[in-house]
């Protein structure tokens, strides 16, 4: 039978903990001159938070809405400016996965297999289907396709306008995996699926076939804890066709997207999603370093240290400035050309386990216990 390892199962085989704090021991946060305010805009609470598990659950925004759900089932649709509430569903199942706002829709995924559409205008439900077992990774569309990959290291694809299945890939998993899954990236013609195994797949959207895999991380160690190599972030594809794949135990590596080939490799161990603004690549590593790479050469440009082991987030972006949340409920701010610290603030002490949502210098954070607060970003 497979075993998924989460976070803080991980945590525990590093030595014991109380149950506020992970096992690792976090660096105390220490004061810096900031240069960079956070104001509050609008706060509410959104159902019972991301559970006891800490589902992720992470917001979505489009346009001048933004969308938050909860581990029990509850959707609620806000005005991105002011917060004004523009609707609230219950969907009577457990949601599991980040939301997925795109072209007037909102996308989810459920602890029992369930994919769900809904309406972005009204909340009501365009469609339900069901994959082959939990849905953790937010579903990700292109024209005419919704792809869904559950924690059995299936994908399917679904039709957009109906839900109903137009293709499955099955791969095969390791006993031990972590709590999560790689989320595709899904163009028109491919999607890049990273597995479990520490495989890349690219998959053709006409017929799920895959056309060209590699192994991005290989399994090493006596223990089934050290051979973890979980792709369990989303690759990342620029525009001039790099596709940037993290890896757990592994490495951060650029590959030509149309063949697999590889550009550039670096040891980097991350189970975050990198973010890429223009030619810097900002990585958050597994004891929680914020790196910036080069990502043309994947030469290191800065690295900051000061929140190490404080289980951050997988990056965000705003107004030239990376954001990232830890498990104590701070919003912090790194200058992304120097990688210094320029501002903090504490949104919620029960901790931030999802990315924000960032638009401009506009910052949506969603805690773990539902309080969801929007900041604006000065100067």
């Amino acid at each position: 039978m497979r075993v998924a390892l989460g976070a803080a199962a991980l945590a525990l085989l590093a030595g014991c903990a109380s149950k506020s704090e992970p096992a690792y021991t976090p660096k105390e946060l220490k004061s810096f001159e900031a240069t960079s305010t956070l104001e509050t805009l609008w706060q509410e609470d959104v159902g019972d938070g991301l559970g006891r598990a800490r589902y992720p659950i992470a917001p979505a925004r489009e346009g001048d809405n933004v969308f938050a759900a909860d581990a029990q089932g509850v959707v609620m649709s806000f005005s991105a400016d002011d917060g004004e509430e523009r609707w609230e569903v219950d969907l009577d199942t457990p949601i599991s996965s980040a939301l997925t706002a795109i072209a007037g829709q909102v996308y989810l995924g459920t602890r029992n297999g369930e994919v769900i559409s809904l309406d972005q205008s009204d909340g009501s439900v365009n469609w339900r289907s069901r994959v082959s077992s939990e849905v953790l990774a937010a579903p990700q569309a292109n024209p005419e396709l919704l792809v869904v990959q559950s924690i059995d290291g299936q994908v399917t694809a679904l039709d957009r306008a109906s839900g109903d299945e137009r293709w499955v890939f099955s791969s095969s998993l390791p006993s031990l995996t972590l709590r999560g899954t790689g989320t595709p990236m899904v163009i028109e013609p491919v999607s890049f699926v990273g597995l479990a195994n520490g495989r890349l797949t690219t998959i053709d959207n006409r017929n799920g076939q895959p056309l060209w895999d590699m192994q991005i991380a290989t399994p090493q160690g006596r223990s089934e804890v050290e051979r973890l190599v979980d792709l369990a972030g989303q690759p990342v594809l620029s525009r001039e066709g790099r596709l940037f794949v993290t890896s757990y135990n592994g490495q951060l590596v650029a590959l030509e997207a149309t063949r697999g080939n590889v550009i550039w490799e670096r040891e980097l161990s991350s189970r975050h999603t990198p973010l890429l603004v223009g030619d810097l690549l900002f990585v958050v590593t597994d004891d929680s370093h914020v790196v910036a790479i080069d990502s043309t050469n994947g030469q290191e440009v800065w690295r900051n240290d000061a929140l190490e082991d404080r289980w951050l987030t997988a990056p965000a972006f705003a107004d030239g400035r990376v954001v990232v949340g830890d498990f104590e409920g701070y919003v912090h701010l790194i200058d992304a050309r120097e990688g210094e610290l320029v501002g903090r603030t504490e949104v919620d002490s029960s901790g931030i386990s999802v990315p924000a949502v960032t638009e401009g210098d506009v910052i949506h954070v969603l805690a773990n216990d539902g309080h969801f607060e929007t900041l604006e970003v000065s100067p």
